[in-house]
């Protein structure tokens, strides 16, 4: 399989950056949900199972705090301004900030009438520590756009779940492929890009797929992945 598409995203649940090449760190991709925003309120943090509109604006890495691109084109990362957008107090933390990893999450994806909180990972604001870069394949996504799924690697070519317990080589990193990765409510929402609220996403990953797509790894050493790089076994 070869890499046909990188993508980092500098805020959990925001869109992302395609990128041509990134470096790999312990963390992931570096800069890779880097940073999250969290209601000052609750001290919950916002993800787009809770908050869908969140999908439809965008981050940009800039070396420090992110640039936040909105819906309407404004360009910010003030709290402020982000805290109008959103309709609630919220501050733009990065993952070093202290404190729980506490997110609010729905019980129910049909009404979302109901939510349960969940605690998510140490450092970047990935939502376990298994799966600090995820590898997904043209192969397994067939219709489906594959930016629904937000993985950072899109392989061209299919075979992604045999990976698993293997160590593999991308560019100059050595990756240690863990575990399939469980999907949740985000397959289903709008995204865009003309990708639309879809709830039979997520019932066929269930149906067919165990409830996983994609795989998640651990970076076993650092490096550099390029487009066009070919995944090797390690």
């Amino acid at each position: 399989m070869q890499v046909i598409e990188l993508w980092r995203y500098p805020v959990k649940s925001l869109q992302g950056e395609r990128c041509e090449a990134v470096d790999v760190g312990p963390e992931g991709f570096v800069g890779d949900r880097a940073w999250a925003l969290f209601d000052t309120a609750t001290g919950y943090g916002l993800t787009a199972r809770r908050v869908p509109d969140l999908l439809f604006a965008s981050a940009r890495t800039t070396g420090g705090r992110p640039d936040v691109l909105l819906p309407d084109g404004t360009v910010t990362g003030d709290d402020a301004v982000l805290s109008d957008w959103v309709g609630r107090s919220v501050e733009l933390r990065p993952a070093s900030h202290p404190g729980p990893r506490t997110y609010e999450n729905p019980a129910d994806l049909e009404t979302e009438s109901r939510w349960n909180p969940f605690s998510g990972a140490d450092g970047a604001f990935h939502d376990n520590a298994d799966s600090r870069v995820t590898l997904l394949s043209t192969g397994t996504t067939g219709d489906w756009a594959p930016r629904r799924f937000r993985a950072n690697v899109l392989l061209d070519g299919a075979g992604e779940d045999e990976l698993v317990g293997q160590r593999v080589r991308l560019g100059t990193a050595v990756l240690d492929v863990v575990a399939p990765v469980a999907r949740c409510v985000m397959t289903t929402r709008p995204q865009p890009g003309g990708i639309g609220r879809d709830t039979g996403v997520l019932k066929t990953i269930h149906r067919t797929h165990e409830g996983t797509l994609s795989v998640g790894a651990v970076p076993s050493t650092g490096g550099r992945i390029a487009v066009g790089d070919e995944l090797r076994a390690w």
